[in-house]
């Protein structure tokens, strides 16, 4: 039978040559919000890695969003020349479509990096502002400023610009970051947002922020290219969001044309109890699909490419994403076409690294992606 995880799959006008995506993953790396040469290097070899879709990081919309001050960001002219070059250098030599994540780190902000120790930096020693949808902190984080009407239009305008950028630059997707704690996870988690207002309250409100910059990036993106968001789909806490909630946000994404939700969680609160084993975000992925409709992405310790084929050839989701275990082996696609007996992409300069590469039993020259 052929495997389904090696099958294409398309969104609006992009076509994927399988179904095996590169998860963002942070870098700590950047210059001012410029990407530097590890993005070269990082960017780069996974976009020869077989892959069908590969996501950069978390990029931030403005410099008050980011998490720590090397974050990649996508917010200046300069911001835009330094990824261009890039992901220039990914599409000449990768057989990847290439993607973009946008977020604003909310009450996260303002931190150190992660080998650092993501450690609070105060303002009086060279942090920044920070912004949530209250100002009710993250433990042992700065207190943040809850953003007015006028300070949300505002946040939503830096998505825009970003995602404007972003197809100059000429990205084929874009995922809008809304887990992990971060700025439109502060909104619709109840523990961060308490608001009285039209952003807060019901769950209708507490989604209006989310819904409002995906309609607002909605309209500036180019309607050919897919553009999707990533969730918490539980916070893990009892009276925080939950995945039934997830399955109602989805359904007014869906409604308003997203392409996809990518079923990450947790991160609102450390409260959280996360019960964490191979593919256990897999269900989350798999309810949203069969009670919205929606394209769904799945995430989280998906390692194995027998795990990975059912996870798809069974309808749990539509596409899985690797991070930890691609950064592990870089190569994953091609070890999983091996074992699955499929063709993937791989660059001719590397075609003496597997006997099976020059009998052209199962990997597909750069010419052929």
């Amino acid at each position: 039978m052929p495997s389904t995880l090696f099958s294409k799959f398309k969104m609006r006008d992009l076509e994927l040559a399988n179904r095996i995506v590169v998860s963002p993953m942070g870098q700590y790396s950047g210059d001012n919000g410029n990407a530097t040469e590890w993005h070269m290097m990082h960017l780069g070899h996974l976009a020869v890695s077989g892959a069908g879709l590969l996501i950069t990081e978390a990029t931030a919309v403005n410099p008050q969003g980011r998490l720590s001050k090397t974050d990649l960001g996508l917010y200046s002219d300069e911001n835009e020349a330094a990824l261009e070059h890039v992901i220039g250098f990914c599409r000449r030599n990768g057989g990847a479509k290439l993607g973009i994540q946008l977020y604003h780190g909310g009450r996260k902000s303002s931190i150190t990096t992660a080998w650092e120790g993501q450690k609070a930096i105060p303002i009086d020693k060279g942090g920044w502002v920070t912004y949530s949808a209250t100002d009710t902190p993250y433990p042992g984080r700065n207190i943040p400023e809850a953003l007015d009407e006028a300070g949300i239009q505002r946040e939503i305008a830096a998505f825009v610009k970003a995602a404007e950028r972003a197809n100059r630059i000429g990205f084929d997707m874009i995922e809008i970051h809304g887990a992990h704690g971060y700025l439109i996870h502060n909104f619709l988690s109840p523990f961060s947002n308490t608001r009285t207002d039209g952003y807060g309250g019901s769950l209708q409100g507490r989604m209006r922020f989310p819904i409002e910059i995906y309609e607002a990036i909605r309209k500036v993106w180019p309607d050919h290219k897919p553009l999707g968001m990533r969730i918490s789909a539980t916070d893990w806490v009892e009276g925080g969001w939950t995945l039934d909630d997830s399955v109602v946000l989805a359904k007014e994404l869906k409604k308003r044309g997203c392409d996809y939700i990518t079923a990450s969680s947790g991160g609102s609160v450390p409260e959280q109890q996360l019960q964490v084993g191979p593919g256990y975000q897999v269900p989350f992925a798999e309810k949203i699909r069969r009670e919205s409709g929606m394209t769904t992405m799945a995430v989280g310790l998906i390692t194995e490419a027998r795990q990975a084929e059912e996870i798809v050839a069974s309808g749990q989701a539509d596409m899985v994403a690797l991070g930890r275990g691609m950064l592990f082996n870089p190569r994953w696609p091609w070890h999983a076409a091996m074992e699955l007996g499929e063709q993937v992409y791989y660059p001719p300069q590397y075609e003496r690294s597997h006997p099976k590469m020059r009998a052209g039993d199962f990997l597909k020259p750069r010419a052929e992606k």
